[in-house]
């Protein structure tokens, strides 16, 4: 075993193998990452977008309901027209606003993918700066590196 092997043996198709697959590996993970960031931010995006919903039906029901009420508000309770009126219109104001601040909430939670970026883009850096190294050109009649005297007396016994 040479100094320069380290006791890496590999071939050249071997080492290329290994970092066929590492690199398969590397980019797989980071798929996986990514698409684990988007799942989670798309569940909370679809909490945002059904409070949202509900906020703008309960909104669109709270004039007609408001109206009815109040219409109805002189005969219950002895309640004067206007007092029912703001009393309907005024709850359903309230779910709207508690609806729309669950919504707020949720759509301020959903962000972009940092960590799958910055994994990417530290993985592009390193794939940048790797360069094959140059190797020298051999002359065409330059023997094999290994190559002895008793190599041609072995090629006549053939």
């Amino acid at each position: 075993m040479s100094p320069a092997s380290n006791g890496d043996e590999r071939s050249l198709g071997e080492l290329f193998s290994a970092a066929t697959a590492e690199l398969s590996a590397l980019v797989h993970d980071e798929i996986a990452l990514a698409k684990t960031e988007i799942r989670q931010d798309a569940k909370r995006a679809a909490v945002g977008s059904g409070a949202l919903i509900m906020a703008l039906a309960a909104l669109f029901f709270a004039v007609p309901v408001g109206s009815v009420a109040a219409a109805l508000g002189i005969h219950a309770l002895g309640i004067t027209l206007g007092w029912s009126f703001f009393i309907v219109f005024g709850a359903y104001l309230l779910i709207f606003a508690v609806l729309a601040l669950l919504a707020y909430g949720r759509f301020k939670k959903v962000k972009k993918p940092e960590r799958s970026i910055d994994s990417a883009k530290k993985t592009a850096a390193v794939l940048q700066k790797a360069k094959p190294h140059a190797r020298p050109v051999e002359p065409q009649d330059a023997k094999p590196v290994g190559a002895t005297a008793a190599a041609p007396a072995l090629e006549s016994k053939m």
